[in-house]
């Protein structure tokens, strides 16, 4: 909004020349998100804390510890992060750019599912929700929209080969894609709804998963902005995907928002985000990998939650064929409580781990 009301003006008063830049506007998203949380939180958290009596049911075959300790904490706190998510994307980035849309489409409609799926564990009490089948679906029709209008819109931006459109580089190699025809759309819905329901599952200590989705953020705000330069892709070897470099600004809302939620969600936790911010949150990681061209970057930036999504299909296939666990309980972090390790203990080595291989991703910008 501010892009359009304000960089006319730049001819006139070269002050507003500025919001000209991305990086300026990813900064403003940044703080803006991060100023709103602070701003709405307290309110917010006080307002669910009085309507949700009890909080967030609690996993009986969980942890034991956690039932006494995270009692009565309430959840849906991924609504602040939505809030402040939408608001600042929608003040600083440009509003006629596809790719924003698409990325914050996935955002607001995962997280709607997830804010039901909240409702109806805190209504109910039950740590049960919406029926897995009928959230998969959403997710999947969702997806498969947002990846048909991502290859759609690359398809038709001239100068692109109808190759690169199809194709899935593989990081770490120069120039080398695996072709993937129209099935790329259904590969692009897996990475999105894949990100999204392995946020979902690292999503089980306090601030736990919050950190990790920033740094990630963090990771394709800078890949966002080098993909849509044309001078840097050429420098770099990568794909140049026109305008997408806009997406910064949403990264960069993600991480003001975090931020922000990181306040509130430090342990202990004065509020949980619930699967209305974790299956928006790593739908909107998804969705960016997918619009930049970098799906398999996302899955080792993203490593940890690949990590955690795995556990929890090892430890079921394991007892369905063997009728023994791999790991104390799953996802993987619940494993390391068994163990004897500290929450604070397992979240700081966790957030050290995504650091460590956001690293690795990135390295992959120029090693090629």
């Amino acid at each position: 909004m501010l892009y359009h009301l304000l960089t006319p003006l730049a001819d006139e008063f070269t002050i507003f020349n500025v919001f000209r830049y991305i990086t300026f506007r990813t900064g403003g998203a940044t703080m803006t998100a991060m100023l709103i949380c602070f701003i709405v939180g307290p309110r917010l958290i006080r307002w669910f804390r009085k309507k949700q009596g009890k909080g967030q049911p609690i996993r009986a075959d969980g942890p034991q510890s956690h039932i006494v300790e995270k009692a009565g904490t309430p959840t849906m706190g991924g609504v602040l992060i939505l809030l402040s998510l939408v608001i600042s994307t929608l003040l600083w980035a440009p509003l006629n750019n596809p790719y924003v849309w698409v990325v914050l489409g996935v955002t607001v409609v995962f997280g709607l599912l997830g804010f039901w799926d909240d409702y109806l564990k805190v209504t109910k009490q039950t740590s049960t929700g919406v029926v897995g089948s009928g959230k998969l679906i959403v997710q999947c029709v969702t997806a498969l929209v947002a990846g048909w209008i991502c290859v759609s819109v690359l398809q038709q931006t001239p100068g692109i080969d109808e190759g690169i459109a199809t194709g899935v580089p593989i990081p770490f190699v120069k120039g080398l894609l695996i072709p993937m025809g129209m099935l790329i759309v259904p590969f692009a819905a897996l990475v999105i709804v894949g990100s999204s329901n392995a946020v979902n599952m690292t999503d089980g200590l306090d601030g736990l998963a919050i950190v990790p989705v920033m740094i990630a953020a963090g990771s394709f705000m800078l890949i966002a902005y080098l993909v849509g330069r044309a001078d840097y892709t050429e420098y770099l070897g990568l794909i140049y995907v026109p305008n997408v470099g806009e997406l910064a600004v949403i990264c960069g809302a993600i991480v003001g928002a975090g931020l922000g939620f990181l306040w509130f969600n430090a342990p202990p936790a004065m509020i949980f985000m619930g699967d209305t911010g974790s299956l928006s949150l790593g739908g909107a990681l998804g969705a960016m990998a997918v619009a930049v061209k970098h799906e398999l970057v996302l899955a080792i930036i993203g490593g940890l939650f690949v990590f955690e999504a795995l556990s929890v299909m090892i430890q079921i296939a394991s007892f369905k064929l063997t009728g023994k666990r791999v790991f104390k309980m799953a996802p993987v972090h619940h494993h390391f409580e068994q163990l004897g390790w500290k929450e604070s203990t397992i979240v700081i080595r966790f957030w050290i781990i995504a650091f460590i291989l956001a690293m690795i991703g990135l390295s992959s910008l120029k090693l090629r």
